[in-house]
């Protein structure tokens, strides 16, 4: 996967995001995405290799594997942060078309037509739906994969020895985990600044709904007084 491509779609996404917002990006790039791309693959790289059980019964080691890892931790991090960063993309294309439509317009009309949009990154209408359902579905799949890590892996923790006791095994047969406690690291980091995120789009929405209400009262209370 080319993340250097996926980076550079993203940094659009600085100028129509709050404060918020372009905290958020800077978490997802640095401890996230960087993290991922730097240190996390390297760790797992070797996670099925040097899982070793101690019988040499054809068939074991990788059902026992199987069992234990259902789906690798490197490979949902990876799902996770193409779905929580899709939806920025959407803003993106949002503001792209708003742009592409007022463009269409002066093309028609000329420059002194009337404009539909002052400033199509401006966060109204349309867009600001957009935005703001971007945010909840960003949270929402936080969340989702959160609980999937704590169904797949009890305490987001991996254990120094695992029992297991599948056919074809002999008999019950301890197996032995390749760096757990480098791996318990990078869990618990990880879902520590997804955590951070969660919280981080749930104070934007709040900030957004907060800041529209407060112009609709303000726009009702110019209207009364008029």
């Amino acid at each position: 996967m080319n993340w250097s491509v996926f980076e550079g779609l993203l940094s659009g996404v600085n100028k129509y995001s709050t404060a918020f917002g372009r905290i958020w990006l800077s978490l997802v790039f640095i401890f996230r995405l960087l993290v991922y791309v730097v240190a996390a693959e390297r760790v797992w790289s070797d996670d099925h290799k040097d899982f070793d059980c101690n019988t040499r019964q054809p068939g074991c080691t990788n059902v026992c594997f199987d069992h234990f890892f259902p789906v690798s931790h490197i490979r949902l991090w990876a799902l996770q942060l193409i779905l929580v960063t899709c939806p920025s993309l959407l803003v993106i294309m949002h503001v792209a078309y708003r742009e592409a439509k007022e463009q269409r317009l002066r093309e028609v009309g000329g420059d002194n037509c009337r404009r539909i949009y002052l400033n199509p990154g401006k966060k109204q209408g349309g867009l600001w739906w957009t935005y703001l359902l971007s945010l909840v579905f960003k949270a929402g799949v936080d969340v989702v994969f959160l609980y999937i890590f704590y169904r797949f892996y009890r305490n987001y923790t991996l254990p120094r020895v695992v029992k297991c006791e599948l056919r074809p095994c002999p008999n019950v047969v301890d197996c032995f985990i390749s760096r757990p406690t480098e791996k318990n690291i990078f869990t618990l980091f990880m879902v520590a600044t997804t955590c951070v995120c969660i919280m981080l789009n749930l104070v934007e929405a709040a900030y957004l709904v907060g800041k529209r209400c407060r112009e609709c009262l303000q726009a009702r209370g110019g209207e009364s007084r008029r």
